[in-house]
């Protein structure tokens, strides 16, 4: 098949040939993987004399191109080209493109907000001890949220648990630096909810910042400053007391719901989460000095601030995969 008599023949054939059948046929001799003429010549190539293979390069891929350009003149001829037939009017179906669900993407616009102000990013496991989880958070044994009915246990393992909140992942981290620190750890949490506004399985981030002189002030201005970027606009707070083992004094943070959904379940305002200054026996319990150090800490939701900035009123509707729900983000 490497002569020129040979490659002249499939010319001709080419030429008569008289269905498309005949020339499917012709393109299979000549450029089939296993045995077509032409692939095995050019495979061929490797074993000619140096001193010819350039010719007999040049002559091949010369056959090589005329026979592709006459395959497809004649495929076009008998009405199977791809210039023949076509409505280049047809409205073809969108291409569908992918994108992050709202829930991750969040959780990196918080890392990076949060590390433009120098704070660390740190994960850790989402079952936990409940060392970790309850004792050293300063949470007493009669605390409610150590009951089953609140807290997802581990059946057949000792004192685990699915963490009710991403706060042992301070501990963690308190255990292996050392002050001064800032750090955020988000991650997924497990409670024993489920409502419009709660989820059995839902998404925080909490935050903790260590230093020689931090105050209340250092707190809210952190809160307000990162919450406006990641919402998007100048989001009305309001700061009040509340109680919580591990912060002293605590407070709640709510955030305003914008307009139109204000008559929801949860009334004008929406609590985003807990903050306050960490409890002196949580510093001791991970041998820092209270009388040295002090800071605050923080813990949100991730879908919350999400359901104000995109004015979400059901927070289910993150974990239903509706694709009309998820199109429009």
């Amino acid at each position: 098949m490497s002569t020129s008599t040979s490659w002249e023949a499939f010319e001709e054939r080419i030429a008569a040939a008289a269905s498309l059948s005949d020339i499917e046929a012709i393109d299979h001799e000549l450029f089939g993987r296993k045995a077509g003429a032409m692939t095995e010549a050019l495979k061929g190539l490797k074993d000619i004399p140096n001193e010819e293979k350039k010719a007999a390069a040049q002559e091949l891929n010369m056959w090589k191109k005329k026979f592709g350009e006459m395959l497809d003149e004649k495929k076009s001829e008998l009405g199977g080209g791809s210039s023949e037939g076509i409505d280049v009017t047809l409205e073809l179906p969108q291409k569908q493109r992918g994108h992050h669900h709202l829930i991750p993407e969040f959780i990196r616009q918080i890392e990076e907000v949060f590390g433009r102000m120098g704070f660390d990013t740190a994960y850790g496991p989402e079952i936990e001890t409940e060392d970790l989880n309850f004792n050293k958070l300063n949470i007493p044994d009669d605390h409610p949220a150590r009951d089953g009915q609140d807290t997802f246990w581990i059946k057949g393992v000792k004192n685990t648990v699915l963490r009710t909140h991403t706060s042992p992942v301070q501990i963690r981290y308190m255990q292996e630096h050392k002050p001064p620190f800032r750090m955020i750890c988000p991650g997924k949490v497990y409670r024993k909810d489920s409502d419009a506004t709660h989820s059995p399985m839902f998404h925080q981030f909490e935050g903790l910042m260590i230093g020689k002189d931090i105050t209340l002030a250092n707190l809210k201005a952190v809160l307000v400053t990162s919450l406006r970027e990641l919402i998007g606009r100048d989001v009305e707070f309001r700061f009040r007391t509340g109680y919580f083992p591990f912060v002293e004094p605590g407070m709640e943070m709510d955030m305003m719901w914008q307009g139109d959904l204000e008559d929801s379940r949860e009334g004008k305002w929406l609590e985003m989460g807990g903050c306050g200054m960490v409890h002196p026996n949580v510093l001791r319990n991970v041998d820092i000095d209270p009388d040295e150090w002090q800071g605050f800490a923080f813990g949100f939701g991730v879908e919350r601030p999400l359901m104000i900035k995109h004015q979400i009123p059901d927070l289910r509707s993150f974990y239903e995969g509706d694709l009309r729900f998820l199109r429009q983000f």
